[in-house]
This record gives structure tokens, C-alpha cells and sequence, in this order.
């Protein structure tokens, strides 16, 4: 039978999961973070590179952050603004967090935009907009991104750019 909440308690349940998310990654607990997501819910990479796939169930989002610990050391949540929407299962959050790219040493310090809907079994729908050319350079795959975006080596890409202008 489907639950039956008010308005407030939808909002309410929305700050919840973003206070359990928030504890979650910084406990690096990125299976306690999987299971936030309802069974069918989905994560959206709008501003991701080519190639980077969205992810349908939360399996799929379990499989894609099994190892995010182990190459990022979050370390802080450096600011949040939540803003409540019309619909009270829906949430804009803009967020970053601050840690340590374990490859690289460097600081990995990431601003989001997340639009987040949770339904009575999680989250159902995530979009998660990043930059990842800021990701890129924390974590050493820079060159991968700029070849991702271009189809070209990083140096062919930077030299092709200037040679337009």
C-alpha cells in the first residue's frame, strides 16, 4: 500500500536523505550511500564528458561508487544551500565538498548542483551536475577528459584550439 505523507512530511523526508547522504560520504560509506537510491531510481551526469553513462537502479549506482573511497578522501562538506521547490519530493541543493585525490595528492575540492526527488523508497531520480574538467585535474585524468570531449589528444586539441582563434 503506498504511503500517504503531507506536504511538510515530503519535504522533510527530502532533507533527511540529504542529511544521510551528507553522513555517508564523509563516513566513506559508499554502499551505505548506494542505498539512499531507490530500487529503480536513476543518477543523471548532465555536464559529464562523452562516454560517462547514467546510471538506471541502485545497483548500478552501487557498482559506480564500490571504489569511490579509494580514490577520493572526502574530508568536508564546504557549503550547502537547499532550495524546497513547488513539489515538495524535490529538492535543488548546491553543495561542494573538500578532500584529498588519492592518485594525485591534490586537493579535491568539487562544487555540485544536485536536483534530487525522493520517493518513498529513496531517491528516484538524482541529476548531478559537476565539473569535470575540476575533477580531471584533482584526480590526474585531465588528458582523458579533454580526449573524451574532443576526440583528440589533449596537446592536438589545445594546439587545433589555438590555431581557430
Amino acid at each position: 500500500m503506498a504511503e500517504r505523507l503531507d506536504a511538510a512530511a515530503r519535504r522533510q523526508r527530502v532533507h533527511d536523505v540529504m542529511d544521510r547522504m551528507h553522513e555517508v560520504l564523509l563516513a566513506h560509506d559508499m554502499m551505505g550511500f548506494a542505498d539512499l537510491w531507490a530500487p529503480d531510481g536513476v543518477m543523471e551526469f548532465p555536464f559529464a564528458p562523452p562516454g560517462h553513462a547514467n546510471l538506471s537502479g541502485r545497483e548500478e549506482v552501487r557498482e559506480y561508487v564500490r571504489s569511490y573511497a579509494e580514490h577520493v578522501d572526502l574530508q568536508s562538506i564546504r557549503h550547502q544551500t537547499r532550495h524546497e521547490t513547488a513539489d515538495p519530493d524535490v529538492m535543488i541543493v548546491e553543495w561542494g565538498v573538500g578532500g584529498t585525490a588519492l592518485a594525485t595528492g591534490r586537493r579535491y575540492d568539487i562544487d555540485y548542483v544536485g536536483v534530487i526527488r525522493v520517493g518513498e523508497h529513496g531517491i528516484v531520480s538524482y541529476k548531478d551536475y559537476w565539473n569535470p574538467l575540476a575533477a580531471g585535474h584533482a584526480l590526474g585524468s585531465l588528458p582523458q577528459i579533454v580526449e573524451a570531449v574532443t576526440g583528440e589528444k589533449p596537446v592536438t586539441a589545445i594546439l587545433t584550439a589555438q590555431e581557430q582563434s
